[in-house]
């Protein structure tokens, strides 16, 4: 028994395929703080290196769209043209800046992780619909852990900035008695000075959080020992191989189907043709798997099993034909159904709750679903 546990303990490192999987489902190590830092020190040098001609321009853009007549403004003819040359003179003055930002923002993944471009992650899941599962997000440690982050990286960089600023807010107060020109200059070089230092406490945070992440990516795609046996062996088998295992799978999973069914969430039914066993576990499934289903004889043995180990049976005739006919024994349940199994496990999880407490039973969901 213990070597069993061993076995499906998950201790060991991932395989390369796991990590190439993992990566074709989107699911990589990123830092969004070494992002930021990228983008902060990108801005700043930016600034640096352009800010004397970024301060000419602008002073003069300023000048021009300060300095009209009445009678210009009142002018249609002449305001359209003159609008439109400030808008492009202001594009052309942000562009360099904003191209330097932009391409520190395409590069910087590749320090972390690598571009990555997934389909699989786009595709809708189960647990995104399960309103239950939604609050277990919402109060999970790894969301009291983004906060504690996000709330320690704002208090760093609003403390750094406020302390750059107020070394230099004589300088800021001078500002408006300054020449426009001298006083722009002046600006870009505060605000470079306070992107230096912001990036500087971003990196700081970043050396803490890329370890973290990389930490916790790994411990995600630990595998049991188990998994690595069957990992390899479907690697060197050749497909006759694999095909006579695949059926004897199937042929093992039909013969536990009634020991499974105890272990069931819910019981969907025809109410008498069609039974379907369904089984949830958010820690280790992408979506709902049935465990169990049959007709006639069949289905009423997995009722008369599901009754005696006080297993859920509720009636929905249509969803009980679509699962049977189109999910296999130990098949996830396909996205267009996401919807209506949602209903009835959040249905069946709220009994569960209602019956403990003492409360009155939730009133049953009307689940439909096309043919």
């Amino acid at each position: 028994m213990a070597e069993g546990d061993d076995a499906q303990e998950k201790t060991e490192s991932a395989t390369p395929k796991r990590l190439e999987e993992a990566r074709r489902k989107g699911q990589i190590p990123r830092s969004r703080d070494l992002s930021a830092a990228a983008v902060t020190m990108s801005a700043a040098a930016a600034l640096y290196m352009m800010g004397d001609q970024i301060a000419g321009k602008m002073s003069s853009f300023m000048e021009r769209s300060l300095t009209l007549t009445r009678e210009q403004s009142l002018d249609s003819t002449q305001m359209i043209p003159m609008l439109t040359s400030a808008a492009l003179d202001g594009l052309k003055m942000c562009a360099p800046v904003l191209g330097i930002i932009c391409l520190a923002a395409i590069l910087a993944p590749l320090a972390l992780g690598g571009w990555s471009f997934s389909t699989e992650a786009l595709m809708p899941q189960f647990n995104r619909l399960n309103p239950l599962e939604g609050v277990k997000r919402i109060f999970s440690m790894r969301a009291v852990v983004e906060l504690i982050k996000a709330l320690a990286k704002f208090g760093i960089v609003g403390l750094i900035a406020v302390i750059v600023l107020w070394n230099d807010v004589t300088t800021l107060l001078n500002l408006g008695q300054e020449p426009l020109h001298q006083a722009i200059a002046h600006t870009i070089t505060l605000s470079g000075k306070a992107l230096i230092a912001i990036t500087a406490g971003l990196l700081i945070i970043a050396g803490i959080d890329v370890p973290y992440q990389l930490y916790t990516y790994a411990k995600q795609l630990k595998m049991s020992r188990q998994e690595i046996r069957e990992e390899h062996k479907e690697s060197e088998g050749s497909p006759e191989v694999k095909g006579r295992i695949r059926q004897l799978q199937q042929q093992f999973a039909r013969q536990r189907m009634m020991q499974d069914v105890p272990k069931a969430d819910v019981i969907v039914t025809n109410p008498t043709h069609f039974a379907v066993a369904l089984r949830y576990d958010e820690k280790r499934m992408r979506a709902p798997i049935v465990v169990a289903k049959g007709v006639d004889l069949v289905a009423a043995r997995i009722r008369e099993v599901a009754t005696e180990h006080n297993v859920p049976i509720f009636e929905a005739p249509p969803l009980a034909r679509v699962l049977y006919r189109n999910v296999d024994i130990g098949g996830e349940i396909p996205a267009t159904v996401y919807q209506a199994v949602a209903q009835v496990l959040t249905y069946v999880f709220q009994l569960r709750v209602a019956r403990r407490s003492g409360f009155q039973p939730p009133p049953r969901p009307d689940v439909t679903v096309e043919e």
